[in-house]
């Protein structure tokens, strides 16, 4: 399955959800995300190679003595015999060959089985593992079937109707011998993803990862596939079948949970601060895994699998409580994406946040300021207001970064010395409306009144800031539905 360009602007799954979306949300907010879908069509371009023969040659000779050994779990349930095939072949067709894939079957047929037994006798791969399960127990219980019988030292999760590239076990065997030579025990691996049109054979929508992001996980699994977890946490933890459809979810939310824990405590990890933890979670920033959409998968008809979301909102709720947090979780305006709303405020509820800020609109409805990486650049600078930010929805989630702008922020009442002596006026707040999907609401932000100072002057002040909360060991945490208009803010 070679590369292929992205084709045509106009689908049907892109209608379909502009459908869904209306019905959900209404006509202004439905149009606003139809022109950033057209407009972000139009300038994606994005094609999947695959490594060469060479290249993966030289991976499996690299990658010789490596130790580690993946164990990759596959549940299926009357899996399309093309499906099956292409699935398996992925696999087998891995440079780095310390593997072993294990079928779990709760078919009611024995097509599945049969074709697992022909494809194992003409390869003569021992690798390849095969068990019927007597009961169909849901994607979360067979899956569970399969990692009982692991025996890697990593477990890998592969959905049946999907397939991974030739280098993506060599990619997570590199990450983890690294991460082990840094002294870092990698819990969690996942990488990059893209889509496969099965109706067309293209290669879209890529969704180029961030590092872990604890915020922005509470927001939506952004990490999903490619995923493998260590083999004993995984079989410790395993999947928790009344949150199918959004198991792998509840997952990686139970991975952050048990870190915490071993870190900072059971009895004092709330609040747990940002720490070594955190770098357990291993980030590989490569397409590993194609995520194949047809008819009735996820991919291609969000609205195929709604019970997922609300399994997702449950997990993300479950993960809350095990926090001790006093908060409301609700779906966003997007499927799939969530809002924690926090009784009564972030500061007050998260001891780990050490400052929340918003973003700044220009005059002409862009953003101009908010929250900035570690560089000082302005993430999504020049992004229309009424924007998500494209398929990944980032610039109106919730989420972690380097710093937020002075102009329209809160500080915890510990760090206000800071404030004080970055900026020289003393900490005090001013109240401003912020307009929210259910309604106007009052918030408090820093009042700046008394500092005059250029764009670039607010922008190294915020950036002191955010290094003085970071380096005290708080969180900054970036809350776009806290937005101020360009009447609302000083003149640049």
């Amino acid at each position: 399955m070679g590369g292929m360009i992205v084709g045509s602007i106009l689908k049907l799954s892109n209608v379909r959800k502009t459908v869904n979306y209306l019905k959900k949300n209404g006509i202004t907010q439905a149009y606003y995300a139809a022109r950033e879908r057209m407009e972000e069509e139009k300038r994606d371009d994005y094609f999947y190679r695959e490594p060469t023969e060479e290249a993966l040659a030289a991976q499996r000779k690299e990658t010789t003595d490596y130790p580690y050994v993946f164990s990759i779990v596959v549940p299926a349930y009357e899996t399309g015999e093309e499906f099956l095939r292409a699935m398996i072949a992925s696999v087998r067709n891995q440079s780095y060959v310390k593997w072993e894939l294990i079928i779990a079957d709760a078919s009611n047929s024995e097509a599945v089985e049969q074709l697992v037994q022909q494809i194992a006798e003409e390869t003569e791969d021992t690798r390849i593992k095969y068990v019927h399960l007597p009961e169909n127990k849901g994607i979360s219980g067979n899956t569970n079937a399969g990692i009982d019988l692991a025996e890697g030292d990593y477990i890998a999760l592969l959905d049946h109707d999907d397939f991974i590239t030739p280098d993506a076990l060599y990619y997570m065997a590199v990450k983890i011998r690294e991460s082990m030579q840094q002294n870092v025990m990698p819990a969690l691996l996942y990488s990059d993803e893209d889509k496969f049109e099965q109706s067309t054979e293209e290669y879209v929508s890529p969704h180029e990862k961030q590092e872990f992001n604890l915020d922005l996980i509470l927001s939506n699994n952004y990490i999903c596939h490619f995923t493998a977890v260590e083999a004993k946490l995984m079989k410790k933890l395993k999947l928790r079948e009344e949150y199918d459809g959004a198991q792998d979810y509840d997952l990686v939310l139970r991975v952050v949970d048990y870190l915490q824990e071993q870190a900072c405590g059971e009895k004092t990890h709330i609040p747990c601060l940002p720490g070594k933890w955190q770098e357990s979670i291993v980030h590989i920033p490569r397409v590993l895994y194609h995520w194949r959409c047809h008819a009735d998968s996820t991919a291609e008809n969000t609205a195929s699998k709604a019970y997922a979301y609300e399994a997702g909102k449950a997990a993300l709720a479950s993960f809350c409580e095990k926090q001790g947090w006093n908060v409301n979780v609700g779906h966003s305006l997007h499927l799939g994406f969530y809002d924690i709303f926090y009784v009564p405020d972030i500061l007050s509820v998260r001891e780990d946040v050490g400052i929340v800020g918003g973003r700044i609109l220009d005059r002409r409805g862009r953003i101009c300021a908010g929250a900035y990486d570690e560089k000082g650049n302005c993430l999504f600078e020049g992004l229309s207001g009424h924007y998500s930010g494209g398929r990944t929805h980032r610039a109106v989630l919730k989420q972690e970064c380097a710093a937020v702008d002075i102009r329209c922020m809160q500080l915890r009442t510990d760090l206000q010395a800071a404030f004080t002596q970055i900026t020289g006026l003393p900490y005090q707040e001013r109240t401003i409306r912020v307009k929210t999907k259910n309604g106007v609401q009052k918030e408090r932000i820093a009042d700046i009144s008394g500092l005059v100072c250029d764009e670039a002057g607010y922008r190294k002040l915020s950036m002191e800031l955010g290094r003085a909360v970071t380096d005290k060991g708080y969180r900054v945490l970036l809350n776009p539905m806290l937005t101020l208009k360009d009447s609302d803010r000083c003149e640049f």
